[in-house]
């Protein structure tokens, strides 16, 4: 007959295989959402892009560009529809750098998925066998004694996944706020501009403005990260960052067509829609934390139960 300590470590080895198969199997079907969500989004947004060109275009040749001529304002507007079409594209290369990861996260997870497919039915084999030999040993405290051994392994995995999202959730929240730095700092730029600070301040405000669309860009990559390890741990939520405002790039530039005090009001309210999302994720990170101390306070209860059942 198989020895009891082999079986067993056999067994947890088996059980640790099986959870993660299930662990990547949720993570195929939250990253699977992310990607059919960007595809969606990004095919917007090139269909965007396109219509910019096509107003570059009009305006570079044709009856369009005819009659600015004749109204004396082809250059303002030509510079204008370019630098639109600039941040469409920017727009564009963006959500396609972002498909790339996900989909490269979802070759890695199938990938891992393959060499685990055998797992959990070896995990049912291993504990039939492990059942046929404590009913066999006669012992009395064998079968409460599997039963705790069943439970810790389950406390474990799930206090391993709430630290997971607690982690992943941190880092959601430091990358925004990282974004509502920028934001912070354009805004006031911006409230300089309307006191009159002129180039300056719109060169100021248009450097951050384009940092905080990158760093936009790693907060949304951090908030796909997020969701997956929530959905890990039974919570399905789809946080985004804000839709940027791609006329914050021309704005800076063209301050003659589109106010001071629009911009700032767009600043102002991109920066709270911000605020709202870093709130949120504080508040599920507060509940990832304090579901993992539930998961730790059971742990130790079950290792008091099992010791007694040992020393007895």
């Amino acid at each position: 007959m198989t020895s009891s300590p082999d079986l067993d470590e056999r067994l947890r080895e088996a059980a640790a295989r099986t959870h993660r198969a299930g662990h990547l199997r949720r993570l195929r079907e939250a990253t699977a959402d992310q990607i059919q969500q960007a595809r969606g989004t990004l095919a917007e947004l090139e269909r965007e892009l396109s219509r910019e060109e096509n107003d570059v275009t009009r305006l570079e040749s044709g009856l369009s560009a005819a009659l600015a001529r004749l109204l004396g304002n082809r250059e303002e507007r030509l510079a204008r529809e370019r630098a639109e079409a600039a941040a469409a594209r920017q727009r564009v290369e963006g959500h396609r750098a972002r498909l790339a990861r996900l989909e490269a996260d979802a070759r890695t997870a199938e990938t891992e998925l393959a060499r685990l497919a055998t797992a959990p039915e070896e995990y049912e084999r291993l504990l039939a066998e492990k059942e046929r030999h404590l009913i066999s040993s006669g012992d009395d405290r064998a079968r409460e004694l599997a039963d705790l051994d069943a439970a810790l392994g389950r406390v474990a995995a799930a206090a391993r996944e709430h630290t997971e999202a607690h982690r992943a959730g941190r880092a959601a929240h430091d990358a925004l706020r990282e974004v509502l730095r920028h934001l912070t700092s354009a805004g006031r730029a911006s409230t300089w501009d309307l006191l009159g600070g002129g180039l300056i301040a719109d060169s100021i405000e248009h450097d951050r403005l384009r940092a905080a669309d990158q760093a936009a860009w790693h907060a949304q990559r951090a908030l796909d990260v997020f969701s997956r390890e929530l959905a890990d741990v039974g919570v399905s939520a789809s946080p985004r960052g804000p839709k940027v405002d791609t006329r914050w790039f021309v704005d800076a530039f063209f301050d003659n067509i589109i106010t001071d005090v629009l911009k700032h009001q767009r600043i102002e309210n991109t920066r709270a829609e911000v605020e709202k999302t870093a709130r949120w994720v504080g508040d599920m990170c507060t509940v990832m934390h304090d579901r993992h101390a539930e998961l730790s306070a059971e742990r130790e209860r079950l290792l008091t139960r099992r010791e007694r059942l040992l020393r007895d």
